[in-house]
C-alpha cells in the first residue's frame, strides 16, 4: 500500500501530531507503527517515512561518497537531523521541537501522501509553495510534458 492523499490536521500543545486513518492503515501494511521524521533537503517541511523506507534511504545515502560537499549537507540535513517517533494507541506522533522549528510548524499543518514517505508542511508554508505564477506553471508543464507526466 502506498500513501496518498492530502490532510489537514493540527499539533497539540506538546507538539503531538495525530497521523490520518488512512496513513496509519497504510503504515499497518509495513507492520511498524514507527516513522523516521526528519528534515526535507530543501524544502521547509518534514517528511515521514516508515521503518523499511528509512533502511533504504539510509543504506543508499551511505552508499554514495562522502567527500562529496553536496552528500554531506544530504546527510547532516535529512539523515543526522532525524527523530525515531512511535505512534501512541491514539495514533499521534511526538515531532520533536527542533524538527518543529526547522520546519516551521506551529498549529495547523497539512500531511500530503507522496507514495512511500508523508510530508509535513506548515498550513501556511504549504499555501504560499503551491501558490504557483502562470510563468511557473507553463514552465511545469513544459516539464511535465518532457518527463512523460
Amino acid at each position: 500500500m502506498e500513501f496518498c492523499g492530502k490532510h489537514n490536521n493540527s499539533l497539540d500543545a506538546k507538539g503531538r501530531l495525530i497521523i490520518p486513518a488512512a496513513f496509519r492503515e497504510n503504515l499497518s501494511s509495513y507492520d511498524s507503527t514507527t516513522l523516521f521524521i526528519t528534515n526535507d533537503v530543501f524544502d521547509k517541511c518534514l517528511i515521514a517515512y516508515p521503518v523499511a523506507e528509512w533502511k533504504k534511504l539510509v543504506e543508499k545515502a551511505k552508499s554514495r561518497p562522502q567527500t562529496y560537499d553536496g552528500v554531506k549537507y544530504y546527510m547532516r540535513r535529512v539523515i543526522g537531523s532525524a527523530t525515531k517517533c512511535e505512534m501512541d494507541k491514539q495514533g499521534r506522533v511526538l515531532i520533536s521541537a527542533a524538527l518543529r522549528k526547522d520546519a516551521g510548524l506551529t498549529g495547523e499543518v497539512v500531511l500530503i501522501g507522496l507514495g512511500d514517505k508523508i510530508e509535513i508542511w506548515d498550513s501556511g508554508e504549504h499555501d504560499s509553495v503551491n501558490d504557483l505564477s502562470p510563468a511557473q506553471k507553463e514552465a511545469f508543464k513544459e516539464e511535465f510534458h518532457q518527463l512523460g507526466l
